[in-house]
C-alpha cells in the first residue's frame, strides 16, 4: 500500500480519496493557525502592557517577535522540506508552534512572552514554508487549481478575521485564552497530520543547508525589517537620528543580500531560490504577490482608522463593514479556482488587481459620511478582485517550478507575503507620520493602496507575454 501510494504522489496524481480530505484538513487547520496568530494579538496589546507593566512600545514585539521569526526562517525551513521531507518539516513546526502556545500562557514576563512568540514564529514558519508544496502533493494535477483555492481562501480569510476572534474571545475571557484555545486545535492537528500527509518521493539534489547561507539569509532580512519597522514606527515630525538607524540597517542588510546571493548563484538548489527567479513568469509572480499585499495591507491597516475615527462608527459596526472584503473573498476564489484550467493565470490575476484597485480608488474617493452601503459595495469590490487574483497567482508560483523545487517555491509564496504585508505596514506608517490619521491620511494610504493595486495588475498581464 504505502510503495502504490508513493509512486501515486511522485507522478503528480495527489492522494486518493478520502485520505486527501483529511490531509487537506491538516492543512487547512494549521495553516489557519498560524496566519492567524500573526494578528490575533494586536487587540490584546493594551491589555499584555497592563497586566505585565511593559510600555507600549516594548509590547510591540510581542507581534514582530512572530513575524521576524516567521520571516527570516522560511526559506531554510522550504529547503529542508526538501531534503527531510516537506511532512516532517511540517509536523515538527506544528508540534513547536502548540509548545509555544503553552509558554505563552504562562509567560511571566515581557520578554519571556515575546520569546515565547518567537518561537512560535519558527514553528509557524515550520508549516507556512511547506504548506503550498504540500497542497501541490495532495490534489492530482488535474484538480490542483481547486486546492490552491482553497488553500488561498483560508490564508487570506485568516489574515484579516485575527481581530475579529481575538475581540470575540476577549469581550468574555483574559488575553491568555488566545492561546489556550491553540492548544487542543494544534494536538488535533498533529494527530490528523501524522495519519493523512503525504510523503514527497520526488527528492531534491539540493546539498546540506550550510550555517553561514542560514545566518545570511537571517541577517539580511532581519536588518531590512528592522530598518523598515524604525522607519514605519516615526510619528509627527522627522527624527534624524531614527532616519539615520533606519538607513545604515537598510545599507547592512542590502550588503549582506549582496554576498548572500552572489553565493547562492553557484547553488544548483539554492537556499534563497535565484533559480526560480530566474524562470520569468515566476518572478513576475512574485511582484505580482509582493505588491498586491503591499496593497491589502495598506487598506486593511487604514480602513479601521477611517471608520472609528473620521467616521464615529462603533466597533462592531466598523468589523461588520470590514467583513464584507473576505465575505467576497470566499466567495470568488473558489470560482478563479475552477477558471484556471480555461483561462491564463495572468489575464484572471490582472482583472481581479484591477478590479481591487477600482475599488480602492472609489473607497478613497467617498464623501466624508458615506452610508453603509456605499461602503460594503466597495469593499467587497476589493475583496472579488483579490479573490480573483490570488489563487492563480499561488498556481503559476507553485507550479511554474519542477517538482523537486515545490519546497522553494512553497517557501517563496509565504515570503512574498510576509514582505508584502511588512511594505504596506511601513508605507502606512509613513503616510500616518506625514498627513495624520484625522487629516487626510486614510484616504491618501487607500490611494495609494489603488496605485499598488494596479502595478501589480500590471506585473501579472505582463505574464501573458512570457
Amino acid at each position: 500500500m504505502q510503495k502504490k501510494e508513493a509512486v501515486t504522489i511522485a507522478t503528480g496524481d495527489g492522494l486518493p480519496l478520502p485520505q486527501r480530505w483529511w490531509a487537506m484538513a491538516a492543512i487547512i487547520l494549521g495553516i489557519s493557525l498560524s496566519v492567524l496568530d500573526s494578528t490575533i494579538v494586536n487587540l490584546a496589546l493594551p491589555d499584555i502592557t497592563r497586566d505585565l507593566g511593559a510600555s507600549p512600545s516594548a509590547a510591540v514585539w510581542v507581534v514582530n517577535a512572530y513575524q521576524l521569526a516567521t520571516l527570516v526562517l522560511l526559506l531554510p525551513f522550504a529547503h529542508l522540506g526538501e531534503r527531510l521531507g516537506y511532512r516532517r518539516v511540517y509536523l515538527a513546526g506544528l508540534a513547536v508552534f502548540t509548545a509555544a502556545s503553552l509558554l505563552c500562557v504562562i509567560a511571566p514576563s515581557l520578554p519571556l512572552l515575546a520569546g515565547a512568540r518567537a518561537l512560535q514564529g519558527i514553528g509557524a514558519a515550520g508549516m507556512m514554508s511547506v504548506n503550498a508544496a504540500l497542497v501541490r502533493l495532495t490534489y492530482p494535477v488535474a484538480s490542483l487549481g481547486r486546492g490552491i483555492a482553497l488553500n488561498s481562501v483560508v490564508v487570506a480569510t485568516s489574515s484579516v478575521a485575527g481581530p475579529t476572534i481575538a475581540a470575540l474571545v476577549l469581550s468574555v475571557a483574559a488575553w491568555p485564552w488566545l492561546f489556550i484555545i491553540q492548544l487542543p486545535l494544534g494536538i488535533l492537528v498533529l494527530l490528523v497530520g501524522a495519519r493523512a500527509l503525504p510523503h514527497n518521493t520526488v527528492k531534491s539534489t539540493a546539498g546540506r543547508l550550510r550555517p553561514a547561507d542560514v545566518v545570511m539569509n537571517v541577517l539580511m532580512f532581519t536588518l531590512v525589517f528592522l530598518a523598515a519597522d524604525t522607519l514605519g514606527a516615526r510619528r509627527g515630525g522627522v527624527e534624524t537620528g531614527m532616519v539615520a538607524l533606519s538607513a545604515a540597517m537598510l545599507a547592512a542588510g542590502v550588503a549582506v543580500g549582496w554576498v548572500y546571493i552572489r553565493r547562492q548563484l553557484r547553488e544548483e538548489s539554492p537556499l534563497f531560490p535565484v533559480d526560480l527567479l530566474r524562470i520569468p513568469v515566476f518572478g513576475l509572480s512574485m511582484c505580482t504577490s509582493v505588491t498586491a499585499f503591499a496593497a491589502q495591507t495598506l487598506a486593511f491597516i487604514a480602513l479601521p482608522f477611517m471608520l472609528l475615527e473620521r467616521q464615529g462608527r462603533g466597533h462592531l459596526e466598523a468589523g461588520l463593514l470590514i467583513t464584507a472584503w473576505p465575505a467576497a473573498v470566499v466567495l470568488v476564489a473558489p470560482l478563479a479556482g475552477r477558471l484556471i484550467p480555461r483561462v491564463k493565470g495572468g489575464l484572471l490575476g490582472g482583472i481581479g488587481l484591477a478590479t481591487m484597485a477600482a475599488g480602492l480608488a472609489l473607497l478613497a474617493l467617498m464623501p466624508d459620511q458615506p452610508t453603509s452601503a456605499q461602503l460594503a459595495w466597495r469593499l467587497a469590490l476589493c475583496g472579488a478582485g483579490f479573490g480573483l487574483f490570488q489563487s492563480p497567482n499561488n498556481h503559476i508560483i507553485l507550479t511554474s517550478p519542477p517538482l523537486r523545487r515545490a519546497g522553494a517555491a512553497s517557501g517563496m509564496l509565504g515570503t512574498a507575503r510576509l514582505t508584502g504585508q511588512s511594505a504596506g505596514a511601513v508605507m502606512l506608517g509613513l503616510v500616518f507620520s506625514v498627513w495624520g490619521v484625522q487629516q487626510a491620511g486614510p484616504e491618501i494610504a487607500l490611494g495609494l493602496a489603488a496605485l499598488l493595486a494596479a502595478t501589480s495588475s500590471a506585473f501579472s498581464l505582463l505574464r501573458l507575454r512570457v
